[in-house]
């Protein structure tokens, strides 16, 4: 008789965990590929989503305009694409000089002493105490709104968790021995932060800087909803859904909810790209 093949937690444990993290390369890889097919989608449009036909306005949802078209006959698919290509280009470079900054703080006040590392630790909590949005709008309205009030507003108020992260990381990097030699060796600050410290915390700096883009993202299409964002002939999500609150009274639903609704799966499937890609990172995340 063949004896029953008995399989051991730690065998059963290896399976699940490599089944797990098999699907979490899935899901990074597939919603990947959706959020740039939006942006080449929204980026193609060109003019598309601008164009006025009287002749098809206030349409419901239907096979030709699968969104409906607004009370200029502009068509809302092309709308909804064109405005989160837009949002997802400045959210990927307001959170990229974001998560610059942050690398840049967080390394100078692990490693330049108390003096450096109290002012930026004050500077941190001093932007942290500020309610975001409000510090949002008066930074967009100071730089003349548009554009690249937005990019700056984005950019100088979302790095000081990851720098207390980086820091954080870097803080307990300098009582490993291979730092300690490095230094007895006589190796400048600067090249021990370039060589040994940086790589060692790239991982947590390129989480940080994938979760940055979801809060960029919203960030945008607030500050654009309420006013201090992208001029009003730029098809944004929250030009969107700012001309159409006015309409909803009307019955025109739909001129809020695919884009809303898009804008929410935009979101959600950037914070799911940021955890899939800490899970794979650090192996020991991928079975929580």
């Amino acid at each position: 008789m063949n004896k029953p093949v008995s399989v051991t937690v730690l065998q059963r444990y290896h399976r699940n965990g490599f089944n797990q993290r098999s699907r979490t390369i899935v899901y990074l890889a597939g919603a990947s590929m959706f959020l740039f097919a939006i942006t080449v989608l929204g980026t193609l449009l060109g003019d598309k989503a601008i164009t006025t036909d009287f002749t098809q306005k206030n349409l419901l949802p239907q096979l030709s305009h699968p969104f409906g078209t607004d009370w200029l006959g502009r068509d809302m698919l092309s709308r909804t694409l064109k405005g989160l290509s837009i949002s997802i280009y400045i959210g990927l470079f307001a959170s990229s000089i974001s998560a610059a900054i942050a690398a840049v703080l967080g390394a100078a006040a692990a490693t330049l002493g108390k003096k450096v590392d109290a002012v930026i630790t004050w500077f941190i909590d001093l932007v942290m105490g500020i309610p975001h949005l409000l510090l949002l709008i008066l930074i967009s309205y100071a730089l003349g709104r548009g554009t690249f009030g937005v990019v700056v507003a984005v950019s100088i108020s979302h790095w000081p968790v990851l720098t207390r992260i980086i820091r954080g990381e870097i803080l307990q990097l300098k009582e490993a021995n291979y730092i300690k030699i490095a230094e007895k060796l006589g190796q400048s600050k600067l090249k021990i932060v370039v060589k040994h410290m940086l790589p060692h915390v790239f991982p947590q700096f390129l989480v940080g800087l994938v979760l940055l883009f979801p809060h960029a993202i919203l960030h945008e299409a607030a500050l654009t909803f309420l006013g201090f964002g992208l001029p009003p002939e730029q098809p944004g999500i929250g030009i969107i859904l700012s001309e159409s609150m006015k309409y909803l009274a009307l019955g025109m639903w739909w001129l809020a909810l695919f884009p809303g609704a898009f804008l929410l799966l935009t979101v959600f499937l950037f914070d799911r790209i940021g955890e899939s890609l800490r899970k794979i990172i650090d192996p020991h995340s991928a079975h929580d």
